[in-house]
């Protein structure tokens, strides 16, 4: 596998590291997750249990080993310490100064290991006024400007349904970032720290929204060309109550749509303002609730309209074309979603452990014995 051979000391909870080093373990890095004594990732504990362990942990934790070691003792930062000296990546997801004070900062680091990465997921990053405030994804992505954006014109902004701060800004991005880091290293550069905000990153997935502001096109809540501004891009309620999603941004799928549906007197007014705009959006609105969701999946199969019905999360696994990619995997722990880009049918390897599962066969490859090992754990370390 591609990171065979590469070791992660992960030392995040919750959702965005973890699902950062879910994607390196997945692509065949040995991923340690290094977890406090007795509690470990608080995501461990969160409702619906499956044999006493959260589904939601298991769902972002497979691929990977458990080590418990407390941090706070001399005994255990000089372990984690000497586990930096035979690792690649160390991601830690602690608030700005949090590390140094436990004197594992970046020079610490640095030095037992120069070619080790080092990525800090925060909110807001390592500096700025707001870097030591606590949030969550909700925050992050209203600080960015994503959240303000969502929702039905003239109403409230909408939570997101999906964490697009802690799994895009703190999952994806910085999981790119350390393969980016990664490759550098391979050709002789020195390792380096990265200073990875999720707010950061929900501000950089504003990039055509923020050029087109700056261009002059105005943009607001549900009223935008991805928003609803346009009959050719937005959800139309069906007879039944279901929903069924309408993208037909370009001229040929529009006209193609217009006449499926009965419409082709919309066909050149697709981007019309003022009361041509508000013809539009009633005659397709009246064109869709005029069948039901599986008449209009009946009647547009197979034409070019850019055209899915909406469907709900109890569809989802049975829906052909999920089920053909064998995109969600019934595992015993609980239902997972396979890599959305896996490199090899065996990405998958093993469940997400328990707490301190490997503990012991992780720190015997330090060459820590037995006997060591009971002083540690009855002196609180591990």
């Amino acid at each position: 596998m591609p990171l065979s051979g590469i070791r992660v000391l992960d030392l995040t909870r919750l959702l965005p590291g973890p699902f950062c080093t879910m994607l390196l373990a997945d692509m065949g890095a040995d991923v340690i997750k290094v977890e406090e004594p007795s509690t470990g990732d608080y995501m461990r504990w969160t409702p619906p249990l499956v044999d006493g362990q959260s589904a939601l942990f298991n769902a972002i934790n497979r691929n990977k080993r458990s080590l418990t070691l407390n941090l706070k003792y001399e005994a255990g930062r000089d372990l984690l310490l000497r586990l930096v000296e035979r690792s690649d990546v160390l991601v830690e997801g602690n608030r700005p100064g949090v590390m140094d004070r436990l004197g594992l900062g970046w020079p610490v680091i640095h030095a037992r290991n120069p070619a080790l990465v080092m990525c800090s997921i925060t909110g807001y990053g390592q500096d700025g006024p707001m870097a030591s405030r606590a949030g969550h994804d909700i925050n992050y992505v209203a600080t960015a400007g994503v959240l303000g954006l969502n929702g039905a014109r003239g109403g409230p902004p909408v939570p997101l349904a999906v964490q697009v701060g802690d799994i895009g800004g703190g999952g994806l991005q910085p999981a790119v970032a350390i393969l980016g880091a990664l490759v550098g290293v391979q050709r002789g550069d020195q390792g380096r720290w990265l200073d990875v905000s999720m707010t950061d990153g929900a501000v950089s997935w504003l990039a055509l929204v923020l050029a087109q502001q700056g261009a002059g096109e105005e943009v607001g809540r549900g009223d935008h060309r991805l928003t609803g501004r346009y009959a050719c891009y937005r959800v139309y309620e069906c007879k039944d109550g279901g929903y069924y999603s309408v993208g037909a941004l370009e001229p040929k799928f529009w006209t193609a749509l217009c006449n499926a549906v009965g419409v082709p007197d919309l066909i050149g007014i697709q981007f019309a303002a003022g009361d041509d705009r508000a013809r539009a959006h009633r005659a397709m609105e009246a064109a869709f609730l005029s069948r039901t969701r599986a008449e209009w999946e009946r009647d547009l199969a197979g034409l070019e309209v850019c055209c899915e019905p909406v469907l709900d999360l109890s569809e989802i696994a049975s829906h052909p074309q999920i089920a053909a990619r064998g995109l969600v995997v019934n595992a015993p722990a609980g239902v997972e979603v396979r890599p959305a880009v896996p490199m090899r049918a065996d990405w998958r390897r093993r469940d997400a452990p328990g707490l301190g599962e490997h503990t012991a066969e992780i720190l015997s490859e330090l060459g820590v014995d037995a006997a060591q090992l009971a002083s540690l754990e009855k002196e609180g370390v591990i």
